[in-house]
């Protein structure tokens, strides 16, 4: 490398350093639980885990511990092969029929991640003829994924239905292609909800499809853990759902799409980030079939996880601190300053608490929030400790 570009690279590192921004990684010698052992990066020990998407604490659940390791003496460590040559293995037809069954999907396609899932999506279904209107506060998969099409891009402010409107108005007027409404299910940074309802109602209105990202939802949010789309009554009006196996269904890794049948076989032949990465490991498949198992009789999780959930949420407020209004799981406490929330995180993992700090670009300027995620794994006992050391941070901030 030229010293004049590793010159220029120290010096965006440390703006970034200069500017609280920058994003250290602590390690952890455990498995992902509600309580982990913080090994690297400063307080080491034993600390309540509140920023992990383990929102079922699934992620270290002896039965699905037990399904990997069978899973591992039946089909081996991996495939070494991409799933049309020889990559396939009945245990990926499986869990792929479940998923369907479970979302009340036709079909469904598994991939490496639900970042190559919502990567794969657009470029595949999508032309210059046609339109694509995203919500503003999307997952950067699902911009990443627009950018690699050539459809005529739109984009509508965060859950504002009214602007929507606008946009699909603009792309349709003159006549269009496929038009594809996306938008996240729960928004990642802040734990709102999208309203998928009366997105369905427009989207019937003016022929548009809806694509849903549900992968902070599915496991959790509604009735029997379906989803925003079982929460508002529209699972047979989504036309596509992309998702994760890497939060609350066990944690690890692995995406899919789970939509119409002529999307998904349409996939299958075009979707590049299918066809060129490697088959999702055989353990995880039949790991995650395990989690599915465990989902039909979920519910006292799912209470368990709402009733934490409630507690943080209403405690925090009752205690003055600024945090984002809803009921989901994801509960961010909003800090503003960008090295003040990173100094706060510290704070609590000196107090036994692990929660970290997001900041720009993951959140705009401004805007820098402590993320805390509520798991069922986590206690009464446990809430109520992050809640005093939340209090206890701040009052060392001088607050």
């Amino acid at each position: 490398m030229l010293d004049s570009v590793r010159n220029e690279l120290r010096g965006t590192l440390e703006e970034i350093r200069a500017a609280g921004l920058h994003k250290p990684e602590r390690v952890i010698g455990t498995p992902q639980s509600a309580t982990v052992a913080v090994t690297s990066g400063g307080n080491p020990g034993e600390v309540l885990n509140f920023c992990a998407n383990n929102y079922l604490g699934l992620a270290d659940h002896p039965e699905v511990v037990a399904a990997a390791h069978e899973a591992l003496d039946r089909w081996g460590y991996g495939l070494a092969s991409v799933r049309f040559i020889c990559g396939t293995q009945e245990v990926h037809k499986e869990l792929e029929q479940r998923i369907s069954g479970f979302l009340g999907q036709e079909d469904t396609i598994l991939y490496s991640s639900c970042f190559d899932a919502n990567g794969g999506v657009f470029e595949t279904l999508l032309g210059p003829d046609d339109a694509v209107i995203s919500d503003a506060l999307n997952h950067a998969s699902i911009i990443d994924g627009i950018r690699l099409c050539k459809a005529r891009r739109y984009r509508y402010a965060n859950r504002d239905l009214a602007d929507l409107e606008r946009q699909l108005k603009e792309a349709t007027a003159g006549g269009t292609g496929r038009t594809l409404i996306v938008t996240d299910g729960v928004f990642s940074m802040d734990g709102y909800v999208a309203p998928l309802r009366e997105i369905c109602d427009l989207a019937d209105q003016y022929g548009a499809m809806v694509m849903v990202d549900d992968s902070h939802a599915v496991g959790f949010v509604g009735p029997g853990g379906r989803g925003t789309p079982e929460l508002h009554g529209v699972m047979d009006r989504v036309d596509i759902i992309t998702g994760t196996l890497g939060k609350a269904l066990g944690g690890a890794s692995g995406g899919y799409v789970a939509a119409r049948a002529e999307i998904v076989a349409l996939l299958r032949q075009r979707s590049r980030p299918y066809l060129f990465s490697n088959s999702l490991a055989p353990v995880i498949a039949a790991a995650s079939l395990k989690v599915l198992d465990l989902l039909e009789s979920a519910g006292d999780l799912r209470e368990r996880l709402r009733a934490n959930t409630a507690l943080f949420r209403s405690r925090m407020a009752a205690e003055g601190f600024d945090i984002l209004p809803g009921d989901h799981a994801i509960a961010p406490v909003m800090i503003g300053d960008a090295a003040e929330a990173a100094r706060m995180a510290e704070l609590l993992l000196e107090r036994g608490v692990y929660v970290i700090g997001f900041s720009y670009p993951v959140v705009p300027q401004g805007q820098a929030r402590i993320r805390v995620q509520l798991s069922a794994a986590h206690s009464t006992e446990d809430v109520n400790r992050a809640v005093d050391a939340f209090i206890g941070a701040r009052a060392a901030l001088g607050g």
